[in-house]
């Protein structure tokens, strides 16, 4: 009897319980990041519920076509950061290059928003044009600088992995970078259908 009790307390094997990749000081800030945006997010929406007319003109004026680019962009460079965690964990070969190749598909979205801002303004829009621009180049830009900040860590861990820093014998930094633009991503794939398409 003794011995079934013994069992029944013993600790489950932890090889098959979860965790958050990367480190935790990394989540908290993605977490409070990911507020921000929500909060912004919803001050939009009230917004767009309070002159619904403004909203549907501010849109008709933006580009959906770079918009759609631009989604594709960063889908794109988060299945290439993806698959370097994932061949990395594994210690095969491929890391570095995608890692790299991430970071120029990137700058296709980062390209995209310049020209969007500069004929935008040079059509007169700005952030004083009304509700809808506010929003919109708030909106945009704040994302746009988180974009460049995912880009410069996806940067630091390519040179770690040519360095050798990262072999995969330790995924902490590496999965930390990877979820944070994963993070940026997200935010895009909310972001684009509700000024692109639902505004």
């Amino acid at each position: 009897m003794s011995d079934m009790t013994d069992l029944a307390l013993e600790p489950e094997p932890e090889s098959g319980a979860r965790q958050l990749p990367g480190d935790i000081a990394a989540w908290i800030f993605i977490f409070a990041e990911l507020a921000v945006f929500g909060i912004m997010f919803i001050g939009f929406a009230v917004a767009r519920s309070l002159d619904p007319a403004t909203f549907h003109a501010g849109r008709e004026v933006l580009h959906p076509l770079i918009g759609l680019l631009n989604t594709a962009a960063l889908i794109t460079a988060s299945y290439l950061v993806a698959t370097s965690v994932h061949q990395l964990r594994h210690r095969r070969s491929g890391v570095q290059w995608r890692l790299w190749l991430a970071v120029a598909v990137s700058c296709i979205y980062t390209v995209g928003k310049v020209y969007e801002y500069v004929n935008l303004y040079s059509q007169g829009y700005n952030l004083g044009t009304d509700t809808f621009f506010m929003f919109y180049f708030f909106l945009t830009f704040f994302h746009f600088m988180h974009v460049i900040l995912g880009q410069v860590i996806l940067i630091v861990l390519a040179v770690k992995v040519g360095n050798g820093d990262y072999d995969g014998s330790d995924m902490n930094g590496m999965e930390s970078g990877a979820s944070y633009w994963h993070m940026v991503d997200l935010v895009w794939l909310v972001l684009f259908p509700m000024i692109y398409v639902l505004a």
